[in-house]
């Protein structure tokens, strides 16, 4: 692998040219082409690792699980909700009589 440093004639920027045959001058590749293509190998990566956790290291419940998980969010919603509104009611009568002695 040898490097060569490339200067552009119209702008004067250079850039570093690395050689990756093992016969000199057949190919080379920049080194932002070799990022790039490292991003992308790291992207496509990620996703397969991400898909083969969800399928295969992932515990999904069971149908009779999330019916009973859904079951137990409704009752503690209404509940919750039935405490609210007794707080609201108990409150509200009770500053109603409050205000009303004014």
């Amino acid at each position: 692998m040898s490097k060569v440093v490339i200067v552009c004639k119209n702008t004067g920027v250079a850039q570093l040219v690395e050689q990756w045959s093992p016969k000199p001058k057949v190919v080379s590749s920049n080194l932002t082409t070799r990022a790039k293509e490292n991003r992308m190998s790291k992207v496509a990566t990620y996703f397969q690792e991400s898909y083969e956790e969800l399928v295969d290291k992932t515990s999904w419940p069971t149908w009779s699980d999330l019916q009973k998980s859904s079951v137990l969010v409704a009752v503690a919603s209404m509940v919750i909700a039935l405490i609210i509104f007794a707080m609201d009611k108990l409150i509200s009568t009770g500053l109603e009589g409050f205000y009303s002695l004014f």
